[in-house]
């Protein structure tokens, strides 16, 4: 492994604050590592909750991507990447578009033509791209949290959880990843990738990790799998976590 150095990337409803339990144990593995938070997130969780900007509602998803693009380009190389959800999605889009040296994507969003048709997928992700909701932020509530992101959590550790972490967010990201904005071209070569699943993930069930890997199969580019057990979609979070970023980090490691 020659590079040293971790950007991470959140996903919806979560910010540069979510990573820093991971950036610590980088850290102490020996890599550098840093969070970046997307456009309109940055700050603490609540205050962001109590003020929000109505600007927020017309983020897409390529800005999210291009926001990254911009800081990767102010680095002195390539680095490594690791990104949860979107995330994931937008960490995909970066090694295809060649701004990594190697990178993990967790539970990963769908890139544009990866689908399911898994009940659990459509409940959870409905409220984020309803489409009769126009440009307003949306903001999630701690039932909808426990469900879509901590359902292998008590709902009084989900409650602390949304109080720490969460952060309004834009209808438009998820939206978008349904354009071509979210196109993934999986034929061409690409760094090392790794993709993980959660076995209980109802926001990103594992069956549409597993597509999203197999899509890579035409691929020159080196692409693995592997699944996490009573795992939700706060897998990064959630009880446990010390698991899945030490098995991310060993990865890397090895790339």
């Amino acid at each position: 492994m020659a590079a040293n150095h971790i950007l991470f990337v959140h996903g919806m409803y979560m910010n540069a604050t979510s990573w820093q339990p991971w950036i610590d144990r980088a850290k102490e593995q020996g890599f550098s590592a840093e969070a970046l938070s997307w456009p309109f997130h940055a700050g603490e969780p609540a205050q962001l909750r109590a003020q929000i900007d109505p600007a927020l509602g017309r983020l897409q998803f390529r800005q999210v991507v291009d926001h990254y693009k911009r800081h990767i380009d102010s680095l002195p190389e390539r680095p490594l990447l690791v990104g949860h959800s979107i995330g994931g999605l937008v960490v995909q889009k970066l090694v295809n578009d060649g701004y990594a040296a190697a990178a993990v994507s967790i539970t990963p969003a769908p890139p544009l033509g990866i689908i399911t048709l898994n009940p659990t997928f459509f409940k959870a992700n409905f409220p984020h791209i309803n489409p009769f909701a126009g440009n307003k932020p949306v903001v999630m509530t701690k039932p909808r949290f426990h469900y879509t992101f901590c359902n292998v959590q008590s709902r009084t550790s989900s409650d602390a959880d949304f109080e720490r972490y969460v952060v309004p967010e834009s209808r438009n990201i998820p939206r978008t990843t349904l354009t071509t904005q979210g196109r993934i071209n999986f034929k061409r070569a690409h760094v090392p990738l790794l993709l993980i699943a959660a076995d209980s993930d109802h926001l990103i069930p594992p069956t549409l990790v597993r597509k999203n890997f197999r899509a890579y199969k035409k691929s020159t580019g080196r692409t693995e799998l592997q699944e996490f057990t009573n795992r939700s979609h706060f897998i990064c979070n959630q009880s446990g976590w010390e698991e899945v970023a030490d098995a991310s980090f060993a990865w890397l490691k090895s790339a």
